[in-house]
């Protein structure tokens, strides 16, 4: 399984000869992704409706070119009608291609004062953990901590806090309680800096609780193989 992190929780994941692409971001987007990198895609999951996971205009150009297909929520379809869309809900199992399936999870997206008002608040949130057969990753939206018992090799998570998604403590708390083999760091390339998580103090702790991690640049890819993180 290959990943490329993009920004915020955005990534090209990779397998089984597919490329399936989450929640291509409106972040310091540039039109070398559209054409260069984010191309081929067989699918698209799309976890809840914030441009900076559901970056609507380019995600219907990805669909018309490539004809691929979305799997996000009812939510998600109410705001942006994309074709090819498949709505998915908590607790489905959908074998998407041979050889990989998706399980859709519970998230719980934080509210701020406001949100409500400016049409932000998010009422069905979801996370993907997408299954190989050999290797499980689980991307888990926006979200704050609720108990589960999800199981996976690779978590990929946010650390921003603010009452939106997990901060530091519950998140490694959050991690630990998964296990997975490798932790992946995502949502912390906010423009508004007091949005993103103090990466120093977030390396020690992750360090200090002896959790396996790696804190991606945009645009880098990894392969993980036999529990092993080989640079691409």
């Amino acid at each position: 399984m290959q990943i490329t992190k993009y920004n915020q929780s955005c990534l090209l994941v990779e397998t089984n000869d597919k490329r399936i692409l989450i929640d291509p971001s409106n972040i310091d987007y540039t039109d070398v992704m559209y054409n260069k990198e984010w191309v081929n895609i067989d699918a698209i999951l799309i976890t809840h409706k914030h441009q900076d996971h559901c970056y609507g205009e380019i995600i219907k150009k990805i669909i018309e070119r490539d004809n691929c297909r979305v799997y996000t929520s009812t939510e998600v379809d109410k705001y942006n009608h994309f074709d090819n869309t498949i709505i998915v809900k908590e607790n489905d199992i959908i074998e998407i291609f041979p050889n990989i399936k998706i399980e859709v999870t519970h998230a719980e997206h934080g509210y701020l004062t406001g949100m409500r008002e400016s049409n932000n608040e998010i009422i069905e949130n979801i996370g993907f953990i997408i299954d190989d057969g050999k290797i499980r990753l689980y991307t888990t939206s926006d979200t704050i901590n609720f108990y589960n018992d999800y199981k996976c090799d690779i978590l990929c998570m946010p650390f921003n806090g603010n009452g939106l998604t997990f901060g530091i403590i519950d998140g490694i708390n959050f991690a630990k309680q998964i296990n997975p083999k490798l932790l992946l760091p995502i949502h912390m390339q906010h423009p508004k800096g007091i949005m993103n998580p103090n990466i120093d103090k977030l390396k020690q702790e992750l360090e200090h609780n002896c959790i396996n991690y790696k804190i991606m640049k945009i645009g880098e890819k990894i392969n993980f193989n036999d529990e092993k993180i080989i640079e691409a």
